[in-house]
């Protein structure tokens, strides 16, 4: 009996000490608004990584599957036990309630990316059921009204967007693409613009970027913010060359794979503040 005790101790001890080192990393860690984990799922400790670099968005892609919503790039990676839940939802619940409710204490909002690699009906249909589990830590629309909370989500890649927009209740916001600001939809229904770099610029780092892009970028970027919207490109070429015109252009996401090097990128820049 006097083992199953000092076992039972040794666990407890344990298990608190881990509980205040999760408080004192996000205590620890400088917050980056900017800072956008793209394919975040492929790093070594999923979310735990971009988090222990300050990361405020990170990117999951989805597939359907009848074990549930797993996480992976392509079909041949998916894992039973990769879900959505196990690798996001419930490791931010576990960090909110062991950092007062935020994901970095008195920090900046923080967003999960879902982009959506199966079908978009069927799987938007099982996503709102699972989100909708996690009303307590999620921002929220319900009847044209936005409530922020700690996590706020933006739907990516096969999105159902008509069923979104008609929900009176929904847990996510739209990723768009840069026709989307035509249409001037409510700010909480496509709260970011996103863009593949290729497709809008042909400047990779190698030399100054040139006038003409330098001003496509900048008038993109307030024409978004003028409706009051986010804006992220993917593809970008991973330079600081590249990341120095994002940030001065006033670009609100910066994607990358290489945690460490925007890390210290960001921390380094003169203008590492929220938009």
């Amino acid at each position: 009996m006097r083992w199953m005790k000092i076992s039972f101790v040794t666990m407890l001890l344990a298990a608190i000490n881990t509980l205040a080192a999760t408080a004192a990393v996000a205590a620890d860690v400088a917050p980056l608004p900017q800072a956008h984990a793209h394919n975040d799922y492929a790093h070594a400790r999923p979310l735990a990584d971009a988090l222990d670099h300050g990361f405020t968005s990170v990117e999951a892609d989805i597939f359907l599957r009848p074990e549930g919503l797993l996480v992976g790039h392509e079909a041949r990676e998916l894992a039973p036990e990769r879900t959505l839940q196990r690798l996001y939802l419930d490791p931010l619940r576990e960090r909110l309630a062991a950092n007062g409710g935020r994901v970095y204490r008195d920090g900046p909002p923080f967003y999960l990316m879902i982009d959506v690699k199966s079908e978009a009906e069927a799987t938007y249909a099982a996503l709102d059921k699972v989100l909708a589990g996690y009303a307590d830590i999620l921002s929220v629309t319900k009847d044209g009204k936005f409530e922020a909370r700690a996590v706020t989500i933006v739907l990516s890649g096969n999105r159902a967007k008509e069923t979104i927009a008609k929900q009176a209740v929904r847990y996510v916001g739209i990723d768009g693409r840069p026709e989307d600001l035509k249409l001037e939809a409510p700010s909480h229904l496509v709260p970011w613009i996103s863009a593949n770099w290729n497709l809008v610029f042909t400047w990779h780092g190698e030399a100054p970027i040139s006038a003409t892009e330098k001003t496509k970028l900048s008038e993109l970027v307030k024409q978004a913010h003028d409706q009051g919207r986010q804006v992220r490109f993917w593809a970008t070429p991973e330079k600081e060359t590249v990341w120095r015109e994002l940030l001065a252009a006033g670009v609100d996401r910066i994607n990358t794979d290489k945690l460490a090097e925007l890390e210290a990128f960001l921390l380094s820049a003169p203008k590492n503040t929220e938009k």
